[in-house]
């Protein structure tokens, strides 16, 4: 982990919603690992704390991110310009290579909106060794990107995209309907639906692992903003920063 500055090579919209900004790193283009995040500093006078991304993907020496506008931070990223400079430190937290090996068939990627973010990373990892099918819900389609995904469902909850529905219903009707052999989750979204999606796994007897989102000031356990509760061990609290952000569902109190 190291604090960098990088220039923007790029932002489009991947839908009317979803912004992708892409900016050149050689040293996170090698070193990041799926499932690891970025925490920027947006701006150099205000606000002073930085903001937790994903990362989306890695082209050669180049690294995205992407968002959608939901407050100051994010909305201030949008109005970067090509050469602007960004501040980021990373590449910070865990990461699924420690989850995504084991005695199963296939990988059950299910997102919820821009949970997507680090999917394409996971999924690049995943396809030489698993069977993968991910599950996208939304709002709306325009909260939908497949984008350098494998196998991919859509839920939304106006019915643009795909089945009517929350993710997790179209999860449930789809594995009652296939056989996909032995399975594992791996979910990233709203904590309301990586909750109800690792009590489903657990009512199904198989591992889920979320990708926590929550704010992290300093991303690298100095501030201790980011505590999560946990069910296991000894420790009543980890951070999410640097124990995190992929945790396995059973193992801490999503709300």
């Amino acid at each position: 982990m190291q604090q960098l500055y990088a220039p923007v090579l790029q932002l489009e919209h991947l839908t009317k919603e979803i912004i992708e900004l892409t900016f050149r790193s050689s040293y996170l283009a090698e070193t990041i690992r799926p499932g690891q995040f970025l925490n920027i500093r947006v701006d150099n006078n205000f606000p002073l704390l930085r903001r937790p991304f994903s990362v989306y993907n890695v082209q050669r020496d180049t690294i995205s991110i992407a968002f959608n506008i939901v407050g100051l931070g994010s909305s201030i990223l949008a109005k970067k310009h090509i050469g602007d400079s960004l501040d980021i430190i990373g590449p910070c937290g865990n990461s699924f290579d420690q989850f995504i090996d084991g005695d199963y068939d296939t990988a059950i990627l299910i997102a919820g909106g821009i949970g997507v973010a680090p999917f394409p990373l996971l999924t690049a990892s995943l396809l030489s060794k698993k069977n993968i099918v991910t599950f996208l819900g939304g709002r709306t389609k325009e909260l939908l990107v497949p984008n350098h995904l494998s196998n991919v469902k859509f839920a939304t909850d106006d019915g643009s995209e795909g089945m009517k529905g929350t993710v997790l219903d179209l999860l449930k009707k789809d594995l009652a309907e296939n056989n996909y052999g032995k399975i594992r989750f791996f979910s990233c979204g709203p904590s309301r639906m990586m909750k109800a999606v690792g009590d489903f796994a657990k009512e199904l007897g198989v591992l889920c692992y979320a990708s926590v989102e929550t704010s992290m000031a300093c991303g690298i356990g100095i501030c201790q903003g980011c505590n999560i509760e946990t069910t296991t061990g000894d420790r009543k609290y980890k951070l999410v920063c640097c124990e995190g952000t992929i945790f396995e569902t059973q193992t801490i109190k999503l709300t």
